[in-house]
């Protein structure tokens, strides 16, 4: 096993305000996707760690349990700047983590707690 995590997804109750914030967020566009229910996935390469944003499969948003961290890249400062301009809400600002980087946490605009990491 390379990765403990293999995929994951965020629930919307607005598929189209959801993926319009991380695509805001990330700077990139999350790709859709239809099948019973919808999808937007994030950028990611082959053998990577995937995800999606969901609609309509009976995942909700919530600030409770667990949640995912999100890439920051070089320094998860420049996407954390982005939060609050896409319509969410910093949580927690960028906090050291020793020698394992940054982290932030953020409310995104369907109620959903995620976070951030970077080394920078």
């Amino acid at each position: 096993m390379s990765n403990a995590i293999s995929w994951f997804e965020i629930p919307s109750t607005n598929f189209e305000r959801a993926v319009k914030f991380y695509n805001e967020l990330l700077d990139a566009e999350l790709q859709p996707m239809e099948m019973d229910f919808k999808m937007a996935f994030f950028p990611y390469k082959d053998g990577g760690v995937g995800g999606c944003v969901t609609h309509g499969n009976g995942n909700k948003p919530s600030q409770e349990g667990t949640f995912a961290y999100l890439n920051g890249g070089d320094d998860l400062s420049v996407p954390l700047a982005r939060v609050e301009k896409a319509g969410g809400k910093v949580l927690m600002p960028k906090t050291s983590l020793g020698e394992n980087g940054f982290m932030a946490i953020f409310l995104d605009t369907e109620g959903n707690r995620v976070a951030f990491h970077s080394m920078k």
